[in-house]
């Protein structure tokens, strides 16, 4: 019996965790939606604020979204003028990513914001308030 309740605890803390991930989500795009921005688009935008150009693989290595996903997603920051596509001087199939003036300025706008759910849904109280 002793062995189940082990196994049944990892499956709360599991659920748990995804819990706490599903309101912190809600909590940002709640937090970045009047910014034009969802939780994933802010990711993107601060990976390349904190790192200059980054080819798509390494992006997607740090944002956790599919290719297919994260090429839409850029391809979006790109239309809106956030973000520039060029061509990988290393290796001329490949595409760098990086911000302009205007995803640079927006970044740093919201950056308090996100910054600022982070510290409330992830603090001691575990985050249980949110959608």
């Amino acid at each position: 019996m002793s062995a189940k309740n082990g196994q049944q605890a990892l499956v709360d803390q599991w659920r748990d965790i995804l819990a706490l991930h599903a309101r912190t989500q809600c909590e940002l795009d709640r937090a970045l939606g009047p910014h034009g921005l969802c939780a994933s688009d802010f990711e993107v935008l601060d990976v390349l604020a904190a790192g200059g150009a980054y080819r798509v693989q390494e992006i997607s290595e740090q944002v956790h979204l599919s290719q297919s996903a994260l090429s839409r997603l850029i391809a979006r920051l790109e239309k809106d003028g956030l973000v520039e596509r060029g061509l990988c001087p290393e290796d001329r199939r490949g595409v760098r990513v990086a911000l302009t003036r205007k995803g640079r300025a927006l970044h740093g706008t919201v950056l308090p914001a996100q910054r600022a759910v982070l510290t409330r849904m992830l603090a001691d109280t575990g985050g249980r308030e949110g959608c």
